[in-house]
């Protein structure tokens, strides 16, 4: 009984939301929450100064706006992130394609890499702040090495996991190095890869936040939201996360579009609705 109860209230949710026109299926959770945040102020559910009003944290973000420090903040934010990724990024596909190629290199290196992936990311800071400081340059450096461990495996896996009649149709073509590289290696893993990346854009952003809370204050995004908990100004800190997580909503479109136009060639998901 209870599974069937269950298998109709998913049956339910699955028509409401086809009902929905695609476009506006994904407003459909953020709007709700809304409605909930808007009710607990509207009929106090807490008594506590720090739950703040829809409208507390849009009037605060209009003034932000409009004095010119989001702009200033979200870029040094972004400039940081986007030097981080390409750094990591780009040492990572380096990288990860001598420890995919080279059964002598994995040897030699591959236990001490997998050993250090296993580090929390946040457990280099100290040794981070030593060796760069505590300014930009250590926040560069932390989300370097954010990007770096994701892009790594991913084209290591990538590499490693060509199917062998893949190259032995090649070696029977007589193609070159050169062209079994380009013609069977890279496509076949190229899906990895650029699955690599857009991970490593993703933790490149969300390390971005962390850097700024765990090492000097300057400007950024992050460092907006720690004056404002400092000042117990709660309209400033949810508008905080409200941009991140716009930024990162972006961010994770974008890498999104740009690997499905690159990778158009695999055809579409089997995913329906």
């Amino acid at each position: 009984m209870t599974q069937t109860r269950s298998a109709t209230g998913g049956g339910r949710i699955a028509r409401f939301f086809q009902r929905v026109p695609k476009p506006l299926r994904g407003w459909v959770l953020p709007l709700a929450l809304l409605l909930v945040w808007w009710m607990a102020f509207r009929f106090e559910w807490s008594s506590s100064p720090l739950l703040v009003s829809p409208a507390a944290v849009w009037e605060r973000g209009v003034r932000y706006a409009a004095s010119g420090e989001l702009q200033v903040a979200l870029g040094a934010s972004l400039w940081r992130n986007l030097a981080g990724f390409a750094i990591g990024a780009t040492g990572g596909l380096v990288f990860g394609a001598v420890l995919g190629f080279s059964r002598g290199f994995e040897r030699a290196v591959g236990p001490s890499f997998h050993t250090l992936k296993q580090i929390s990311l946040f457990a280099w800071i100290p040794l981070i702040s030593v060796w760069f400081g505590l300014g930009d340059a250590a926040k560069v450096a932390f989300l370097s090495l954010a990007a770096f461990f994701p892009v790594v495996l991913n084209t290591f896996e990538g590499i490693r996991s060509v199917p062998r009649e893949f190259i032995e149709v090649g070696r029977v073509l007589r193609f070159s190095r050169a062209q079994m590289l380009r013609r069977v290696v890279l496509p076949s893993a190229s899906p990895s890869i650029f699955a690599g990346i857009h991970l490593a854009l993703i933790y490149a952003w969300l390390a971005t936040l962390g850097a700024e809370y765990l090492l000097v204050a300057g400007k950024g995004i992050g460092n907006t939201m720690v004056d404002g908990r400092e000042h117990f100004h709660m309209d400033l800190v949810i508008f905080g996360v409200i941009v991140v997580g716009l930024v990162g909503f972006t961010l994770n479109w974008i890498a999104t579009r740009l690997e499905r136009r690159a990778l158009a060639w695999r055809g579409q998901s089997v995913a329906q609705f």
